[in-house]
């Protein structure tokens, strides 16, 4: 799923991936992020859903269920309402910054634990926790008698994410890193179902008797992508009835909204609560909002949510780097990146405008490093050399870096079928929203691959006027002078 660009004297192969997502979604795919699926709302709909004929009567029977728990009450400061693009929690009074919102009990929550102590528990034990949880959100919705009934009729058949999209609109992203993580993520999801299928559910048919399909998985796998929870102590995968109805803003730049607290838990018990307070103030009447997660690019929002977001902050392109096994030098550039936290393949993503990642510069620098530079590779730099590849070694390698660099991102900007121009003028038009993610994900993607282009143009104009490792040395030794000239000693 990468495209290899190919270059150097080294025989290291540089990658610059037609995939920007897929190793973030591997590595976040047991602790998801933090809720719900839909961009920041305005209200339509102030009223208590007990009296308002515009809630749907699945919404308002979740209420009523939520109130004759005890979990919420006429105390209660937010309430769901209707806004233009779903549902949001809306406040029905003044709530102040850090104020509790919303608190609802372990016994409510649906996380590996709940997994545990049902009828397929002792199944899903080795397997993964969100396999566990998707596997069990899809059997509990073909049971009419589910406990959690009245949760999942308020829950979406589908997201905007690119998972559920359509062959035609996959097509609009072509050239994206999205597509190919999006191809990606289903290709894992459909292997993962594949074996479970075959392993647990045809086994114990007595346990799963409505058929379950791909597309029930895919639905779970959603849900659970787009509405979990993960910053609670000691929980990475836990859907909270309720509290998955509040929605996202950029504005909002903190991610602290939600603590696991001790506190009553209905009218005569005790429980382990999930409260949710408001990162800021808010008025009645507003939505209340927070951060889902400040440091993901409009990628990772598309495929987790379904949304992108309008900061061009957001926009962001992944390289992968990669030390080649038929690199003469493998084994002492591998121990030199490990050494220094890396591996054989190092990612980084860059976002529009934002400084280079800090040890992007240095890993280039080894991998391209070669020929008569060689001898930085020898046991004595063992221990500095890292230092001397933060600054340039020579000018065939920095040329080198700057040259394959630019090629990779003059190839993958070929391969988008629209230009950032009509991207914009796409734009000005009302969109369909999946046609809107589109246009925006590939619009920053391109962004961000000239962005990259420019600061290595700019650095190779620059090659003439940049101090290299033996002048630098010389330097040291007191044979060069400020200027760069050599300094001749002459005996007395």
């Amino acid at each position: 799923m990468v495209s290899i660009f190919g270059l150097s004297s080294s025989s290291s192969t540089f990658l610059l991936p037609s995939t920007t997502t897929f190793r973030h979604f591997l590595n976040s795919i047991q602790k998801s992020p933090s809720l719900n699926y839909k961009k920041p709302l305005t209200v339509t709909s102030l009223k208590s859903p007990e009296c308002d004929p515009s809630i749907p009567s699945e919404v308002q029977t979740f209420w009523n269920w939520l109130r004759e728990d005890g979990v919420v009450s006429s105390k209660t400061l937010a309430k769901p309402g209707i806004v233009p693009e779903g549902l949001g929690l809306i406040a029905v009074r003044d709530i102040a910054r850090n104020e509790v919102v919303l608190e609802v009990p372990k016994r409510l929550w649906i996380n590996p634990d709940a997994v545990s102590a049902s009828e397929i528990g002792n199944l899903c034990s080795g397997l993964k926790p969100w396999i566990q949880v998707a596997l069990f959100l899809v059997r509990e919705k073909f049971r009419e008698d589910s406990p959690w009934r009245i949760y999942l009729d308020i829950l979406p058949e589908y997201t905007n994410s690119t998972i559920f999209w359509s062959e035609e609109e996959l097509s609009e992203l072509q050239g994206t890193q999205l597509l190919s993580t999006t191809e990606g993520v289903k290709e894992y999801v459909q292997s993962e179902f594949q074996k479970l299928e075959a392993e647990i559910i045809l086994p114990n048919e007595q346990l799963f008797p409505s058929p379950i399909t791909l597309d029930d998985f895919f639905w779970a796998f959603g849900i659970l992508r787009s509405r979990a929870f993960s910053r609670l102590r000691g929980q990475n995968l836990v859907l909270i009835p309720m509290a998955d109805l509040i929605n996202h803003s950029s504005k909002i730049t903190t991610e602290e909204h939600a603590w696991e607290v001790k506190g009553a838990a209905g009218l005569f018990s005790w429980d382990t609560l999930f409260s949710l307070r408001s990162p800021i103030p808010v008025k009645a009447g507003e939505q209340v909002l927070i951060q889902y997660d400040i440091n993901k690019s409009n990628a990772e929002l598309a495929l987790d949510y379904g949304f992108v977001d309008s900061l061009e902050s957001r926009n962001a392109y992944t390289l992968t780097l990669e030390i080649s096994e038929s690199d003469p030098f493998f084994g002492d550039k591998l121990d030199i990146a490990e050494s220094n936290g890396l591996g054989e393949t190092a990612y980084f993503d860059i976002f529009l405008d934002a400084p280079l990642p800090q040890a992007m510069l240095p890993y280039l620098r080894l991998v391209a490093l070669g020929g008569t530079d060689a001898f930085l590779l020898e046991t004595i730099f063992s221990n500095s050399i890292w230092g001397h590849l933060e600054l340039p070694v020579s000018r065939m390698n920095e040329e080198l870096i700057c040259r394959v660099i630019r090629d990779a991102c003059k190839s993958a900007l070929s391969g988008y079928h629209t230009t950032i121009e009509e991207d914009e003028k796409l734009k000005e038009a009302k969109l369909d929203p999946r046609l809107e993610i589109a246009v925006r994900v590939r619009e920053g993607e391109k962004k961000v691959l000239q962005y990259i282009d420019g600061i290595f143009k700019e650095r190779e104009l620059e090659l003439d006027e940049l101090e290299y490792y033996q002048e630098r040395r010389l330097k040291d030794l007191g044979l060069c002078g400020e200027q760069g000239e050599i300094i001749f000693w002459e005996p007395k």
